[in-house]
């Protein structure tokens, strides 16, 4: 259950004010806005992507609330990796005040100014890199490197007057990195030496025992697959994961394959990783999509977007045959990534679509052809206890993953008081050691539709959902002023409810008669007609047809 609202107390002098305004309780929208002294700091600033029941939603977005009217106190927004759901609200935040400074490693800013430039946002940056410190104000800052699923991720340590903080952002501790840049363990010790006040850690795979696969046991898969594969092959993967990127690469070159990168995000990213040299590309092995054709289809390996299920993705488009790329008997689809909460319907829909046109797909629940970016129970154990926290707010994901990030840390000496399990909105404050949840806001999504940003609502999205799933019905009728006599009508389409309007003859008279009985009684007024029809018709749909679609009526004077 949310937690009820109420106001925090005003910020006290040397206090730190930590608010997380997405993030907990979802997989995406990370954000967390760090205050004090009347400066504000940002650590991270990422999307989330809309589910099912949302539908014409393109992204959902933190709340900027807490920040809308204090842009000018806003230092800077540090950013911890470039993930979508790190990084992909930063052009919204940067509509508002173009000039706030991003921190961030070069990939990172790299990704960042890729997709501000989409949004004519010329940005001001600051590269960092493990090792480095800045001092934004009140607030001093160190990185420190972390292994995840994208290169040149980095934790960040805060120091303020109040305490020392330490935000993980996304990682995992894989002790043979594809790209031998491991968890810098060595600075947590110090960190912990030094005595970190509040721990802001990565929960997503908190309830996952033991340790994270090594990223290095997915190449000699993929290889094989590739190997055996007798016609194309197509692998969907996160427009980001160059890692992944580099091994379908490497995996294609051993195997005589060339290699299409398809969709834009794809194709963007990963020259932006080549050029930066992050991603190796082995000599001739890339291709252009539109010359991938003219090749025999077992001498090509396509590389796309859509590993989640996103409609407007590549894969779902291959799926539901509205790509070029037909995929047919032979061809091998591999799903190279793993599910994100709230995506299993989607993926299995495109899964089962890919079947029946006669591909194998390979995907996680029948090869390991992926491994997760997150550190797992024994990971998160060895961190506390290097560590030993004095307070630890479990950050990213879902509540059963903040809860399992709690009870470890927990297990490990952390007392209960101290293991804060926050929401969205909530409002932490640390002073002295000690920190406690004294306020809760009231902060929600804010969707992106379009080229609207914030103009959509839950009511909204409820309407859309009756519409989709309920269908549409209009009643007009025309009555005499001053007696309500229907002279005309009621005329009644619908869309989406029934295939022929006749079934409507039933409530026709019933109308009439809720009309005829209403004037009456001295109703006049055609807003309060309206509303008499709207009632009518409900009732015998509820009744007649268990359904709740959308009723518009409309009941005009002539």
């Amino acid at each position: 259950m949310p937690a009820s609202v109420y106001d925090p107390p005003a910020l006290e002098p040397g206090t730190l004010r930590v608010i997380p305004t997405g993030g907990l309780g979802e997989v995406g929208r990370n954000m967390t806005v760090f205050e004090i002294d009347g400066k504000l700091l940002i650590v991270d600033c990422g999307v989330l992507f809309p589910e099912q029941d949302q539908p014409g939603v393109d992204l959902i977005l933190p709340d900027f609330a807490p920040v809308r009217d204090r842009l000018d106190d806003v230092l800077g927004v540090v950013l911890t990796h470039g993930h979508e759901d790190h990084i992909g609200a930063v052009p919204y935040l940067l509509r508002l005040k173009p000039d706030i400074p991003l921190l961030g490693s070069s990939l990172t800013l790299a990704l960042v100014e890729a997709k501000l430039k989409e949004h004519r946002i010329q940005p001001y940056t600051l590269t960092v890199k493990e090792g480095r410190h800045e001092q934004l104000g009140p607030f001093g800052l160190e990185f420190v490197a972390v292994n995840h699923s994208i290169p040149d991720a980095l934790a960040v340590a805060i120091r303020t007057s109040a305490g020392l903080v330490l935000h993980t952002g996304d990682f995992k501790m894989d002790q043979l990195p594809l790209d031998d840049r491991l968890t810098d363990l060595r600075a947590f010790a110090r960190l912990g030496e030094e005595g970190v006040d509040l721990f802001l850690v990565d929960s997503t795979n908190a309830d996952v025992p033991g340790f994270t696969a090594l990223e290095r046991s997915i190449g000699p898969v993929l290889d094989t697959v590739i190997a055996r594969a007798p016609r194309r092959v197509i692998v969907a993967s996160f427009s980001s994961h160059v890692h992944r990127v580099q091994q379908v690469l490497d995996a294609a070159a051993a195997n005589g394959r060339r290699v299409a990168l398809l969709g834009r995000s794809m194709v963007r990213n990963m020259t932006i990783a080549a050029d930066l040299g992050y991603l190796q590309v082995p000599e001739g092995v890339l291709i252009d999509y539109k010359k991938a054709a003219d090749l025999p289809d077992d001498r090509i390996v396509y590389m796309s977007t859509g590993s989640q299920g996103e409609p407007m993705a590549v894969l779902s488009r291959m799926a539901n045959l509205e790509h070029q790329i037909e995929v047919g008997k032979g061809d091998t689809v591999i799903l190279a990534s793993s599910l994100i909460p709230g995506n299993e319907n989607a993926v299995y829909r495109v899964i089962d679509g890919l079947t029946k046109l006669g591909a194998t797909v390979v995907h996680k629940g029948n090869a390991k052809v992926h491994v997760s970016g997150h550190a797992a129970a024994g990971e998160l154990l060895y961190c506390y206890n290097i560590l030993k926290p004095r307070n630890v707010m479990p950050v990213h994901g879902e509540y059963r993953h903040l809860a399992a990030n709690a009870r470890l840390a927990q297990d490990t000496g952390v007392p209960e008081e101290n293991t804060l399990l926050a929401e969205d909105g909530s409002v932490i404050d640390l002073r002295e050691g000690v920190a406690r949840i004294v306020g809760q806001l009231d902060l929600g999504f804010v969707y992106v539709d379009g080229s609207s940003v914030g103009e959509i609502t839950d009511a909204d999205l409820k309407d859309r959902r009756i519409l989709g799933e309920e269908g549409f019905i209009s009643i007009i009728v025309v009555v005499e002023p001053g007696t309500g006599r229907v002279i005309s009508g009621p005329e009644i389409h619908a869309k989406g409810f029934a295939e022929d309007d006749a079934v409507f003859d039933d409530v026709k008279p019933k109308i009439a008669a809720a009309l005829a009985d209403a004037a009456h009684n001295g109703v006049r007024d055609t807003h309060a007609l309206s509303q008499v029809v709207r009632r009518t018709v409900g009732r015998w749909v509820s009744s007649s047809y268990r359904r709740r679609p959308m009723i518009v009526p409309l009941v005009i004077e002539a």
